[in-house]
């Protein structure tokens, strides 16, 4: 990393409970291009004035994590169709003090699609109702993905998920089957649901692709169960890669190589 110096460019994270992921990300990457910036988690005290700061201190882009991801848009001043079409911020870029939020989450789950060409015909059981199950469903409909199933304990955000992308609402999964699962709920996240697998080996048997967005720790049970099955899976681990990146290349203009990706994505979590 460069010494500091009066150009050096600032890019933020902020969060209710800040991890080293996208600090270490971010940093290797500027190390290793040579790139003129740095890169620093916060958690606010105050929301609305950490995004003033970063329109007042130049401060080039930030992520954004939960709670914050809906009540930053009022704060910015233009939305990406990435972020307008699931009413939901995870980046800001200032450019010149004009903040536009983008999701690259939704960036990033599209692209997963895609390299894994998941067939629009394809059934789909889509497990969570949260900010990042909203991403997920609005990557599936605009891939023109229309078979797919909200499972949600919780009726009310089941519900209105569900139709609002016109998909179906399931409590449970009960003996629901499908070609692909998703899981969007902390069930295989570290604490206290670590050991919970999202979908049971029966359902996991018939399924032709297991997709996991839990990346602390990547190899979640429900991945590993997937893997014992011998199916092919998606870890959190490549989406959190996948987003990040994305969120280098708005904050740079630099879009690192394949091999700079992996070996970045590989260093955050060590």
């Amino acid at each position: 990393m460069p010494i500091l110096n009066k150009d050096m460019k600032l890019c933020i994270s902020l969060a209710a409970r800040p991890s080293n992921i996208g600090t270490r990300f971010h940093n290797y990457l500027y190390d290793a291009l040579e790139l003129n910036y740095v890169y620093k988690a916060f958690a606010p005290v105050d929301l609305g004035q950490a995004v003033t700061g970063i329109r007042g201190l130049g401060i080039r882009g930030a992520a954004v994590s939960m709670p914050y991801k809906e009540a930053v848009i009022a704060m910015v001043d233009v939305m990406d169709a990435s972020a307008a079409a699931i009413d939901s911020v995870n980046t800001i870029v200032n450019n010149d003090g004009v903040l536009t939020a983008y999701n690259t989450d939704y960036l990033a789950i599209a692209r997963l699609l895609a390299v894994h060409k998941v067939r629009a015909d394809s059934t789909i059981l889509l497990r969570g109702s949260g900010g990042m199950a909203k991403a997920v469903a609005a990557a599936l409909r605009d891939a023109g993905m229309a078979n797919v199933r909200i499972v949600a304990r919780n009726e009310v955000a089941g519900r209105e998920l569900a139709s609002l992308y016109n998909f179906a609402w399931l409590p449970e999964v009960g003996a629901a089957t499908a070609d692909l699962l998703i899981n969007v709920t902390p069930l295989g996240m570290a604490g206290a649901d670590e050991t919970v697998q999202s979908f049971s080996d029966a359902t996991v048997a018939v399924a032709q692709l297991v997709f996991d967005v839990v990346a602390l720790p990547s190899q979640t049970p429900l991945i590993t169960a997937a893997r014992a099955a011998g199916k092919p899976v998606i870890t959190g681990a490549e989406v959190i890669a996948l987003q990040a990146e994305e969120q280098f290349v708005l904050y740079t203009g630099v879009r690192p190589s394949p091999e700079l990706i992996r070996a970045a994505s590989e260093f955050s979590r060590s």
